[in-house]
């Protein structure tokens, strides 16, 4: 789906939770290939060809998104709205949990947010997160590299960091993977922990 559709549908189904007209809702899909610049971007990290870029009014820097990559947006009435934070690590958890479900070993890395592989190789980031909190209803999310051509995250500094390579499943586990085997993971583990933060 077209990112900037997209971004209307989250803000469509963002005012029906508001208004208590929709339930919490987790939105799973794949864009076009796509940069998105969240409001703490900077100038030099953003691509030096003239790429467009769409700015977005979520936290973190600028991210690739394209095909390949699983990207959730969850909507949802959180119990605690002023704990970002602790939201973030919330989808970091349920992130990781996926992973290891398919036999990668992710991490969380301190002040770094998203979900990281890290071995004698480096760290390399294979998840990448921007939330947005309004009227106590989250929007924005999530996107975990499946299988991705990731040659686009080199003409930008994603997520503004510049010491860090970014991964994939695919490349991680050394074979094909489809969005489709994935997807049921995710819903597994996301509906699972959202329940516990959402109201």
């Amino acid at each position: 789906m077209d990112y900037e559709a997209a971004l209307q549908l989250q803000r469509e189904f963002h005012s029906e939770v508001v208004a208590g007209q929709r339930p919490n809702t987790l939105i799973l899909l794949e864009h076009p290939s796509v940069y998105t610049a969240g409001k703490r971007t900077q100038d030099f990290e953003r691509p030096t060809d003239g790429t467009p870029v769409i700015n977005v009014d979520r936290g973190g820097r600028i991210t690739w998104h394209g095909p390949g990559q699983l990207v959730g947006y969850p909507i949802v009435k959180l119990l605690k709205p002023t704990e970002l934070v602790g939201f973030v690590r919330t989808l970091e958890g349920a992130l990781i949990k996926v992973c290891a479900d398919f036999g990668i070993n992710a991490i969380r890395i301190d002040d770094r947010s998203g979900v990281w592989v890290s071995d004698a190789k480096g760290d390399r980031k294979i998840a990448a997160i921007g939330i947005r909190v309004a009227s106590g209803v989250s929007m924005h999310g999530f996107a975990l590299n499946v299988s991705p051509d990731l040659s686009a995250f080199g003409q930008i500094v994603p997520c503004g960091i510049d010491d860090a390579d970014v991964t994939s499943m695919a490349i991680e586990l050394v074979r094909d993977i489809a969005i489709s085997e994935v997807t049921p993971v995710i819903e597994k583990y996301l509906i699972e922990a959202l329940g516990k933060v959402s109201a």
